[in-house]
């Protein structure tokens, strides 16, 4: 039995735009956090909005709308209530003679990889262009007519996105939502609305546990989450580089948060449940911590019919960023074989090293970026959750290296198939020339052992990675509190 006989409680005070209870409409928390945004992407502008907090505060039930039982209405969340005033904007006089036409995307960042929720869950590739703009490949996009529209496009996506048990909740939100209203001008972009329901929080101890998958899956989560937080407050700082490529969810969303013209938004949601207090805690941290960003909120139109701020919110408060918070003492894990000399048990840099080396990876702005993403949470980010990232990180290049290589392989096979059903058949007639037949043989044989020699040498390399993803897990103090 443990008591804490301790006679004072530790009281910390936060302060936001604005509070919302249990009582609050999803109609009220939009009219004050995304609604303001709508008519940026009017003025050639990106918007971007994102629920953020623990698995059941509220984040989805925000974003996409009133739950009874297990059925969603679509049409309460704020994914349709931006889409609604869009298209009444549309036919505001001034934006009507635009000519805009409106088109949505809708997809999922699940695992550090990027899904399509409109054309059937189809995997796409996240790249820079020669111009260094983020484009992804393949990523469908619907044109809109209407809200009707939009709700059929938010109900098919919905359907599939990734959902599963984690060591802290047995239904969580495993991917990030990102649903986009965008306005195009004779097929140019004209703005973009980004509206983002985030995976759940409450994934640290994930990256500790048994399960590889799982593991993945939530080192993925906090590396996005501590990426999406940083990017947005060097951005504020006017820092010369944000490293926006520490993660697959900064690298798509780059576009929404860079130029004169960007607004972002954050909606945090808490769980009022006393179970709930530390998951609570991280979120409104975290919410402080994003708001050190930039912009003081009367730079933004609140209003389309140009009322004031206090027409909207008696209760308005105006941005006061709070000094950091004391940086704790980075935790090590003690070597677990009771020598007890206080060093961390880490794994060793070379045998990462090694792996770089045979797969010719080296630095890589990804890579880059991550490294700085550390640096500059060395208080929230032990020395062996670095190394786990960096594995991780590693073992995702070289999967991604591995399984474009056995799809070339697989086409190149066809063709092989192709030219020995030709020397087969040069086989079968009287006089055929064997000196022929032969060499073009053993060229195809060498092919084949060359190609399949160097994917077989680098599956054994990711096989080596995948070890080391597994130790660097191990090494994670399981009783850090939190990793953002």
């Amino acid at each position: 039995l443990c008591v804490d006989l301790t006679k004072y409680l530790e009281n910390q005070t936060f302060r936001f735009d604005y509070a919302f209870d249990e009582t609050s409409t999803n109609e009220m928390v939009y009219r004050f956090t995304a609604r303001p945004l709508v008519e940026t992407i009017f003025e050639r502008g990106m918007a971007t909005c994102f629920a953020y907090g623990q698995t059941g505060s509220g984040k989805t039930h925000t974003m996409g709308g009133d739950f009874t039982g297990k059925n969603q209405d679509c049409s309460k969340g704020v994914y349709a209530l931006a889409a609604r005033d869009v298209f009444l904007m549309l036919k505001k006089q001034n934006y009507r003679k635009l000519e805009l036409q409106v088109y949505a995307t809708f997809f999922e960042i699940y695992s550090g990889k990027v899904f399509d929720l409109l054309n059937r869950k189809s995997k796409l590739r996240v790249l820079e262009d020669g111009k260094q703009q983020v484009q992804v490949v393949g990523l469908s996009e619907r044109e809109v007519k209407c809200t009707e529209d939009v709700l059929k496009l938010i109900e098919a996506g919905n359907s599939c996105r990734t959902s599963g048990q984690t060591s802290a909740n047995a239904h969580s939100s495993r991917s990030h939502a990102v649903f986009q209203i965008i306005l195009r001008k004779k097929g140019k972009m004209h703005g973009k609305f980004s509206l983002i329901d985030l995976a759940g929080n409450e994934r640290g101890a994930d990256t500790s546990s048994a399960d590889r998958q799982t593991r993945l899956e939530g080192a993925e989560i906090n590396k996005s989450l501590l990426a999406l937080k940083e990017c947005i407050r060097a951005l504020g700082r006017n820092k010369p580089h944000t490293p926006f490529r520490a993660s697959k969810l900064t690298q798509v969303l780059r576009d929404s948060f860079i130029g004169e013209n960007s607004r972002t938004c954050m909606i945090a949601t808490i769980s009022p449940g006393m179970s709930s207090c530390e998951n609570t805690l991280n979120t409104l941290r975290y919410a402080n911590r994003v708001k050190e960003f930039g912009i003081s909120p009367s730079d933004i139109p609140f209003q389309q019919g140009g009322g004031s701020r206090s027409d909207l919110s008696p209760t308005y408060l105006e941005y006061d960023d709070f000094p950091p918070s004391p940086t704790r003492v980075k935790e090590l894990t003690v070597d677990q074989n009771g020598s007890g000399d206080g060093r961390a048990n880490i794994l060793v840099p070379s045998q990462l090293d090694a792996l770089e080396a045979q797969w010719g990876l080296g630095s890589s702005p990804q890579r880059d970026d991550l490294k700085l993403l550390c640096e500059q949470n060395e208080e929230e980010v032990s020395p062996q959750l670095f190394t786990f990232h960096e594995a991780v990180s590693q073992m995702v290049e070289m999967e991604e290296q591995v399984v474009e290589d056995h799809r070339a392989i697989f086409q190149e096979s066809i063709r092989w198939l192709a030219d020995e059903k030709v020397l087969l058949e040069m086989t079968e007639e009287v006089d055929y020339d064997v000196d022929a037949y032969s060499t073009q043989l053993e060229s195809i044989l060498d092919q084949k052992i060359e190609i399949l020699a160097e994917l077989r040498d680098k599956v054994k390399a990711f096989r080596s990675a995948l070890q080391e993803e597994e130790h660097a897990s191990k090494q994670i103090n399981p009783k850090r509190p939190r990793a953002i």
